[in-house]
């Protein structure tokens, strides 16, 4: 039984994207939350400001589409969820195709204010070297994928196992008065039109064969970031650096994040391009664009000099090169509960990056869930996991024990940071996915997003049921 008063805060350590979401779940289930964050009195090799949620590898929360994308149904269940992260996205979104992408610092300024001003909410700018004393009681740890030393040996200790890492790099962003228009053009793929976008969000850069092929040469050979004390540290794959993409075949980047599909150069529309660069938009103002897909451990000098070798950028500044900083997480399906709590610790709670979910939005969700979690448990209430058809709660059980383990390497860890994908959700029941009538050929693309669909409907449904709420339609939010 639980005898600690409803009045005892729980406090959160780390004020990132979970950290902050996590507080204000709590906060908004009326249990005092103290936010601890260290940025203001010491930095990190990634941030730039002293801001809560800082944005650091992209401003990108990637697809909105709730009808038959994973990221989207995970946006729609979050906003169901009442989350702050999401809300202050929306009110900050910036012109990126079917992409939700905001305005980094305009989205970091309004989750600072509105945790600042919520009258359950203390933040408290120090360091915590240490795991939570114990007279704490209910405790998250929210560092995220930068988590200080101090506290990485602490967890260690606690736990008994190595902590696991990966480098992230961070793509280049060019002002946009330095890109030349004579050249590249406005185009989302497809002419999609997303939300708060006309279908012309994208800057194109065209690459004939030569110039890709010069380009590719050129990545290969490009000077590198030293990292003697991370060696042997792996890549994860949804975020590798541009280089090492182009080290793993000639063709890679231009069936990656160079592929021409869905483009037609406004300036010579006849003339197929053999790759394209993409550049998003990256503030409200439109003066800032971001590389999409060009995270980089190439030095300074080498980016500028390869980087402007790309038509439309030879003269292009940039307002910040791509960096590299190292990202750590727990092997969480063994060291976690399925309500986020470590096994060894009751009350301590992990959430975000460090329990090795992937990007933005899944950070955010997991400290979503978490900050529900504890809030729960200081009320004395149950503890309510979100189904396990929901993105949610497929999330949630990826961490909490969706690794393999294989007899062939019993002492090796298979669990891996993940984003949300639907290969993460349960089957359908037999029998769901039906041909539509008049349809003769119904198979492979067709049905796989039929497949999606049906899927997201499912989530979206059984989502609002666990939160109480009538059901959404499954739509483009």
């Amino acid at each position: 039984m639980n005898t600690t008063s409803t009045s005892s805060p729980i406090h959160v350590i780390g004020g990132g994207l979970a950290g902050s979401e996590a507080a204000w779940q709590i906060a908004s289930a009326g249990v005092p939350v103290v936010l601890h964050e260290m940025r203001g009195v010491r930095g990190t090799d990634a941030h730039k400001s002293d801001g809560l949620a800082e944005l650091v590898c992209s401003n990108s929360f990637r697809s909105d589409d709730a009808t038959s994308n994973a990221v989207g149904v995970i946006h729609a269940e979050m906003r169901m969820a009442g989350s702050l992260i999401m809300a202050c996205a929306d009110r900050h979104q910036v012109p990126a195709g079917g992409a939700l992408a905001v305005d980094r610092d305009g989205f970091s300024d309004a989750v600072t204010k509105a945790i600042h001003d919520n009258p359950l909410i203390t933040v408290v700018r120090e360091e915590i070297t240490g795991l939570p004393p114990k007279e704490w009681g209910l405790a998250i740890v929210a560092t995220g994928p930068l988590t200080a030393p101090s506290l990485a040996q602490a967890i260690q200790a606690e736990t008994g196992a190595d902590a696991l890492a990966f480098f992230d790099a961070i793509a280049p962003i060019v002002y946009r008065e330095s890109i030349d228009m004579d050249i590249c053009w406005y185009q989302s793929r497809y002419d999609k039109v997303g939300p708060g976008g006309t279908g012309k969000d994208y800057i194109n850069c065209p690459m004939n064969e030569e110039q890709y092929n010069a380009f590719v040469d050129a990545l290969i050979a490009g000077d590198t970031v030293g990292f003697k004390e991370w060696e042997g540290t792996p890549y994860f794959d949804g975020c590798l650096p541009i280089e090492v993409m182009a080290e793993r075949g000639r063709e890679t980047l231009r069936h990656g994040p160079m592929k021409p599909m869905g483009l037609t150069n406004a300036h010579n529309p006849t003339v197929k391009a053999y790759a394209v660069v993409q550049l998003r938009q990256d503030n409200a103002l439109g003066t800032l664009y971001n590389m999409v897909g060009f995270q980089t451990k190439l030095k300074y000098g080498a980016q500028a000099e390869i980087f402007r070798m790309i038509p439309g950028l030879e003269n292009a500044e940039f307002a910040r090169l791509g960096g590299l900083h190292r990202n750590t997480y727990i092997n969480s399906p063994t060291l976690l509960d399925s309500s986020l709590t470590l096994k060894s610790r009751p009350g301590l709670r992990f959430a975000g990056q460090i329990t090795g979910c992937e990007g933005y939005v899944e950070s955010a969700s997991v400290g979503l869930l978490a900050g529900r979690f504890a809030a729960a448990e200081r009320k004395g209430e149950a503890v309510s996991l979100p189904p396990a058809t929901t993105a949610l709660g497929s999330l949630l059980g990826h961490i909490t024990g969706g690794h393999i383990v294989t007899d062939e390497e019993p002492g090796k860890r298979s669990f891996q940071p993940m984003n949300i994908n639907f290969g993460l959700f349960p089957e359908l029941q037999p029998g769901s996915i039906v041909k539509p009538e008049g349809v003769k050929r119904f198979r492979g693309k067709d049905k796989t997003i039929m497949k999606r669909q049906l899927i997201a409907k499912r989530a979206l449904a059984d989502c609002a049921t666990w939160l109480g709420q009538a059901a959404p339609l499954a739509e483009t939010t």
